[in-house]
């Protein structure tokens, strides 16, 4: 049951009748429970409550099936907006960002001027950008995107999932460029060809580029829920002599968040992934693929309207 509806919801992100529907009717359905708003207003004010209670917060502002060159420019003004009130308000706030928002497949051109602003803004206000990894044939143009401005500019990291045959490898490849990479288990439905397809292949994969990126020196944000990565991550850097300043663990909003604070208290750093805007259904629909029983908060939400 659990895998049926997790591909029912996996689906459904990618339905643009829904999508363009989620948008006119806005944050609905319980939503709101991983979604920090419509506005860039109030996932500022999110961002200033989650640092009030000790948590680092990277930004996303949510945006697929981007059509049109002004599309694209119209979302890459949102987040040098963003990145300009990080640095106004002093947040403690990191940018994330998919590619294909930026005009990933609609032209290098496109994509490459749009990533530029955002990094020369990002640059002047020091804050930190991560490219967000897509599904499998948007994960080498991601890396090939990354590795040609991570040769301009400091602020930019990406994301590398533990669910693919190619990780490991990709790991090794982006070495040379010593990179703060986000590591997660991954959300989208891929073929056996280029995916694990059994959850405990994907767990011991994830626990073996946590250790060959922390190995390697570089930064690493270990992103998961799983109590089992989360024990095995501290145990690692203990036994490895890693420093805290050398990691630390990324959850997404609304879930977990008794969790999220218990690490802080423990001396860990955590970053809660806050995604807000209009756009929100795609995202919506991947957390709940990701882990079904959110619908139960989904319903209560409903019922409680």
């Amino acid at each position: 049951m659990e895998r049926m509806l997790k591909n029912l919801f996996l689906f459904l992100s990618k339905n643009k009748t829904m999508t363009r529907a989620a948008r006119k009717y806005g944050l609905r359905f319980g939503a709101s429970r991983f979604v920090a708003g419509e506005s860039l207003e109030m996932a500022l004010a999110v961002i200033a409550d989650l640092n009030r209670k000790g948590l680092a917060v990277t930004i996303d502002y949510l945006g697929e099936f981007i059509e049109d060159e002004l599309e694209a420019r119209k979302m890459a003004d949102q987040c040098i907006e963003a990145i300009r009130m990080i640095g106004r308000n002093d947040l403690d706030s990191q940018l994330s960002l998919k590619l294909t928002s930026m005009g990933l497949d609609l032209s290098e051109r496109v994509v490459m001027d749009n990533m530029r602003r955002i990094l020369e803004e990002a640059e002047a206000n020091h804050v930190f950008v991560t490219l967000d990894m897509e599904d499998f044939p948007r994960c080498q143009p991601t890396l090939d995107v990354f590795k040609r401005l991570k040769a301009e500019y400091n602020e930019l990291g990406t994301v590398i999932q533990a669910y693919l045959n190619r990780t490991e490898k990709d790991i090794t490849e982006l070495g040379e460029f010593q990179p703060n990479l986000r590591l997660v288990k991954g959300a989208y439905k891929e073929s056996r060809e280029v995916a694990f397809a059994d959850k405990k292949d994907v767990d011991e994969n994830f626990k073996k580029i946590i250790k060959q990126h922390l190995l390697n020196g570089n930064y690493t944000a270990v992103a998961t829920h799983d109590d089992k990565i989360i024990e095995y991550t501290k145990e690692l850097v203990k036994f490895q002599g890693i420093a805290g300043d050398c990691f630390e663990f990324q959850m997404l909003y609304g879930i977990r968040n008794e969790k999220q604070l218990e690490l802080v208290e423990e001396g860990y750093k955590v970053r809660v992934y806050v995604p807000y805007g209009t756009d929100w259904y795609g995202y919506f629909m991947r957390r709940l693929a990701e882990r079904p029983a959110n619908v139960i908060f989904v319903l209560k939400g409903l019922f409680k309207k």
